[in-house]
């Protein structure tokens, strides 16, 4: 069953609200020996993989682990840093785990302002006139789709490639923020939107679609 792993609401480069979904945990183990024959690089504090991906680690994943023991971004438990410690041999073999990494917040922020100048940009370079701009954007393991509303309110939401029906859960997130966000007294237009009604049902309709129930 394919899933929805993020939705976001923006307006103006600004994030107005977001929801995390995703339901896939994905985590690699694996023993290696020295020397690593994949890349890692330091990268917002963590150990991204950045080069060699093998056996489920991909490109982007990040350290989670070493020999079972959580690592704190680049620190091991005891406050040494990883990196020099994966330098030594004499540490050698080391059980690693690998994983999806999750944004911060700061990275949502900073995602939902970069796609704003992006949206305008591909509306003018886009050779229909009066373009409606990006309304799906696609890479190898996830589509990006876009719905923005009269009022420039831009709703995205981040799926695997094979998820169906995305057109229409976007213009359902649509009608609940004009239900429960839009409709609520104490809700200031393009401010966050803190709405438990609004999180509770947009949660109910994730769900629903995940399970192929469309009559929401």
């Amino acid at each position: 069953m394919s899933d929805i792993n993020s939705v976001f609401l923006a307006k103006s480069g600004g994030l107005i609200y977001q929801y995390d979904h995703t339901s896939i945990k994905i985590e690699v183990e694996k023993t290696f020996t020295y020397p690593l024959d994949i890349q890692l690089v330091e990268q917002n504090k963590r150990i991204v993989v950045a080069f060699g991906q093998k056996d489920g680690i991909n490109v982007g994943h990040n350290l989670l682990a070493m020999n079972g023991i959580q690592l704190n971004g680049t620190l091991l438990d005891d406050g040494r840093e990883v990196t020099p410690f994966l330098a030594d041999q004499s540490n050698f073999p080391l059980c690693l785990k690998f994983g999806r990494p999750k944004l911060s917040t700061n990275e949502k922020i900073f995602l939902a302002s970069m796609f704003y100048p992006l949206f305008a940009i591909a509306s003018q370079l886009s050779p229909e006139i009066k373009s409606s701009g990006i309304e799906v954007l696609e890479a190898d393991t996830f589509k990006l789709h876009c719905f923005q509303t009269l009022t420039g309110i831009k709703f995205l939401i981040v799926a695997e490639p094979k998820q169906l029906n995305v057109e229409h859960l976007l213009r359902r997130v649509y009608e609940l923020y004009a239900d429960f966000a839009l409709k609520n007294p104490f809700y200031s237009l393009e401010m966050p939107i803190r709405c438990e009604q609004f999180e509770s049902n947009l949660q109910l309709l994730l769900e629903q679609e995940k399970i192929g129930v469309n009559n929401v």
